[in-house]
């Protein structure tokens, strides 16, 4: 058996798994339909697409029902599961630390001769725009606002409050402190570590022990022979569910925040009095049920509109390919992305950013112990509503991720890999969430700005914004780069979700990418018209759930094998 990116004569000596005869795409279905050739895997690529359908048939069909389910679905899973959750984001941080640590670290991707496919500029921006886009965008305002704003309030530490461990009323600089320890361990070493713990299992796995480039490789130490049967089916498919919805979440996110974002910009009228227009569609107007009370706001059209316009041109990236599409997007959304930092860091308030980004950091290694206890809190809303909710979005996020970062990073030694993909990108979130977070907090500590703080989180960012110069430009480049992070999610993701339903094959047909882009925005928008961001949380969780007890397995012969490779290293 071989993949594209194996030596056969070299992997058939050294590798663990030596006894094998499954031959790449051996269970796969070729077919044309029309002009459009498939090459897909029976049975994951039926089942899986088969199952997104029902599911946005469904929703489309009884949102109201929808809603209902999924509140109740999140609700029950935060609240009986956050302990596994917080359990196991502490295991996988710890595994990663270790490996950088121990002499595991010194195994090469690839094999020993092997050299990286893209330089550390190119690498680095492929890893951020696919790991954190949307959401730094999204959150990088609104969390530290959030959780400082209920930390200082007087009933912080109540069972009512959703405060971090037990807030700090009455003190603002404490409550700051609080709150950007609790935004970083959001933002840090946890969800990274997700990420890295499933790319080395399939780099690790592809590139050395010669297995296809799916899910299910990772898994052959403990399943053997099984994983190319039902056993296997099922990890694909539970790896294309939790890759396709927790996308969904973060472009639904993207969407709810660029929309708000060209509100806040060429909106005209007054919402209050119902008439309030952007493009001339209705928009963010109260809706009136017929009991009298509001039941929604306008703009589902609009955002219906923005969804389809960005998958259509995530499509064009799709079809331009890895190197073409996602690596040219990422490189200019890093561009932007930083000089929109730099403007906030040095025309806002720079030195209280500057003194907060190291007392945010001692606050975050000061808070740890008790931020990362799954057992026995007492900030139930806050480990429940916040935390698990995060951990099982970056867990649905990993498989995609994971797999996109294995694909790019070929050639980098596992201690390499490590450090830039578990604490490169951490340090970059402290510093994206201390400039904006701690500008926003400084807007309402010193200047007392409460516009932020009380918008809606779409348009806390924008709120920041106006209380520094060129507003208008700054704001615009703001809502490109969501746009610009929804494509290169999107795009990335259709590349991973096409490569697992395709049985590892990294060059599908054309039309499968396309596809499931454009099932993404599809899934997005059933999610949004289905009960909106609560919907978008609910399935976050839910894929993120069964998923994590695989991430677990992953570390058990992610050790197997680097402990094999230590001892017959590959050439």
């Amino acid at each position: 058996m071989t993949t594209p990116d194996t030596d056969p004569e070299a992997a058939e000596t050294t590798r663990l798994i030596d006894e094998t005869d499954y031959e790449v795409g051996q269970d796969n279905i070729q077919t044309q339909i029309g002009p459009f050739g498939l090459d897909i895997h029976n049975p994951v690529f039926l089942i899986a697409g088969l199952g997104i359908v029902a599911f946005v048939l469904g929703t489309l069909m009884v949102p109201e029902a929808a809603t209902s389910a999924f509140s109740s679905l999140r609700d029950w899973l935060t609240a009986n599961f956050s302990w596994f959750f917080i359990l196991g984001g502490n295991i996988f941080v710890l595994f990663g630390l270790l490996l950088i640590v121990t002499p595991l670290g010194s195994v090469r991707l690839g094999g020993a001769s092997a050299r990286p496919d893209y330089g550390y500029a190119g690498w680095f921006a492929m890893l951020f725009a696919a790991g954190m886009g949307i959401g730094l965008m999204f959150y990088g305002v609104s969390e530290p606002l959030s959780h400082f704003s209920t930390s200082v309030a007087e009933g912080a530490g109540s069972p009512e409050s959703w405060a971090p461990l037990s807030g700090a009323p009455g003190d603002p600089e404490a409550a700051r402190q609080l709150g950007m320890a609790a935004t970083i361990y959001h933002w840090g070493l946890h969800p990274w570590a997700m990420y890295a713990v499933v790319a080395l299992a399939l780099g690790l796995f592809s590139y050395n022990q010669g297995l296809p480039l799916t899910i299910r490789s990772a898994f052959y130490p403990i399943f053997g022979e099984r994983v190319w049967g039902w056993t296997g089916h099922i990890i694909d498919v539970v790896a294309v569910f939790a890759t396709l919805f927790g996308l969904a979440t973060s472009l639904g996110f993207g969407a709810e925040q660029a929309l708000a974002g060209m509100n806040f910009l060429f909106g005209t009228g007054d919402a209050t009095e119902g008439g309030r227009y952007l493009f001339g569609l209705s928009y963010d107007n109260p809706v009136i049920g017929a009991d009298g009370e509001e039941v929604g706001r306008t703009g589902a059209g609009l955002k219906i509109l923005l969804i389809l316009a960005i998958t259509g041109i995530a499509t064009i990236s799709v079809m331009a390919g890895l190197d073409g599409g996602v690596k040219r997007a990422s490189e200019i959304n890093m561009v932007l992305a930083f000089l929109l930092l730099l403007f906030v860091l040095f025309v806002g308030p720079t030195a209280e950013i500057i003194t907060g980004f190291f007392a945010a950091l001692w606050a975050y290694i000061v808070n740890f112990p008790a931020l990362s206890q799954p057992f026995g809190r007492e900030d139930a809303n806050f480990s429940q509503g916040w935390t698990a909710f995060y951990w099982a979005w970056w867990i649905s996020w990993s498989p995609f991720v994971g797999m996109f970062i294995a694909r790019v990073s070929r050639g980098r030694t596992v201690r390499e890999f490590m450090i830039a993909v578990l604490l490169v990108p951490s340090l970059v979130c402290v510093l994206w969430m201390t400039v904006f977070g701690g500008t926003a907090i400084t807007q309402v500590v010193q200047d007392n700005f409460q516009g932020a703080a009380e918008a809606a989180l779409p348009v806390q960012l924008y709120e920041m914004l106006s209380q520094l110069p060129l507003t208008q430009i700054t704001s615009l480049i703001g809502v490109v780069l969501v746009i610009v992070f929804f494509v290169t999610s999107s795009d990335s993701g259709s590349l991973v979700i096409d490569t697992i339903t395709s049985g590892g094959k990294v060059d599908g047909p054309l039309p499968q990418r396309i596809f499931w882009c454009v099932f993404e925005g599809l899934v997005a928008i059933a999610l949004l018209l289905g009960g909106g961001l609560a919907a978008l949380q609910a399935m976050a969780v839910a894929t993120g759930f069964p998923f994590a007890f695989l991430l677990l397995l992953m570390c058990v012969a992610i050790f197997i094998a680097l402990r094999n490779e230590r001892k017959n290293p590959l050439p």
